[in-house]
């Protein structure tokens, strides 16, 4: 599995503190089954500023900084780490590790979200 799709499943993964799950008892069906719906757009930015409540002040600048996201998660954030990730969302801008190679990084992660299902606002992608 690679660093995006971890990412990904963090956020999809994640249950706010304020929203417990209530048990179901699943209704009797009298017909087959319909197809299951599409799953809904995950609120990227509302999950993350949940983690980010969660955390406390050890959330950092998750909104700009690509290391603060990644720890924010529970991921690798080292250098090894962002440059897999950078080869795999093909991202070239600058060496690995600089400050613009970190901002492109960001940005390249915010649009991927977004192009799988995440509702990603505009500040985050620009």
């Amino acid at each position: 599995m690679g660093i995006f799709s971890s990412i990904w499943d963090r956020i999809r993964g994640h249950r706010p503190k304020a929203a417990p799950t209530a048990p179901s008892t699943p209704a009797p069906q009298a017909a087959p089954a319909a197809a299951p719906a599409a799953a809904a757009p995950v609120d990227v930015e509302g999950v993350l500023v949940s983690m980010a409540e969660m955390k406390g002040e050890a959330a950092g600048n998750w909104r700009t900084s690509i290391v603060d996201l990644l720890k924010l998660l529970g991921l690798d954030s080292s250098l090894e780490a962002r440059t897999e990730l950078a080869q795999e969302l093909g991202v070239n801008a600058g060496p690995h590790g600089s400050a613009e190679q970190n901002i492109a990084l960001s940005k390249a992660v915010w649009r991927k979200l977004e192009e799988n299902g995440g509702l990603v606002p505009d500040s985050l992608r620009d």
